[in-house]
């Protein structure tokens, strides 16, 4: 267990398997992790728990990530922003930090580069 032990997540993607999955890796370094299905959701869920971190995915019904952490960062601006994508590269990347996005971790990367990002940005 790490000092970040007891820090509030939230993972916001549509797919309910990649949810699934962060959610587990997470709540596996001692994080405490609540999940939502799309940005909306996502934001309605952040004001309520008040998470450290909040990982989002670019693509979801609704409302996108991107539109997502726009609207976080006017509600929680120290809040910090992870997307986890499958829609990397430049300018995916310079949309992104024009909105908030901290980091971006594609979701081909390996679970240890996920955690690391996200132990770096609790930091």
């Amino acid at each position: 267990m790490t000092e970040l032990t007891g820090k509030r997540i939230l993972v916001v993607d549509d797919h309910v398997t990649v949810r699934r999955m962060l959610c587990s890796l997470l709540v596996q370094q001692g994080f405490e992790v609540w999940d939502a299905a799309d940005g909306s959701a996502g934001i309605t869920k952040a004001l309520e728990i008040s998470p450290d971190l909040i990982i989002l995915d670019f693509a979801m019904p609704v409302m996108n990530g991107l539109e997502a952490a726009q609207a976080l960062q006017l509600q929680m601006p120290l809040v910090p922003l992870l997307m986890f994508t499958n829609t990397v590269g430049v300018a995916m990347e310079q949309e992104a930090r024009a909105v908030g996005i901290a980091a971006l971790v594609s979701k081909s990367a390996t679970p240890t580069t996920l955690i690391a990002q996200v132990n770096a940005l609790l930091h």
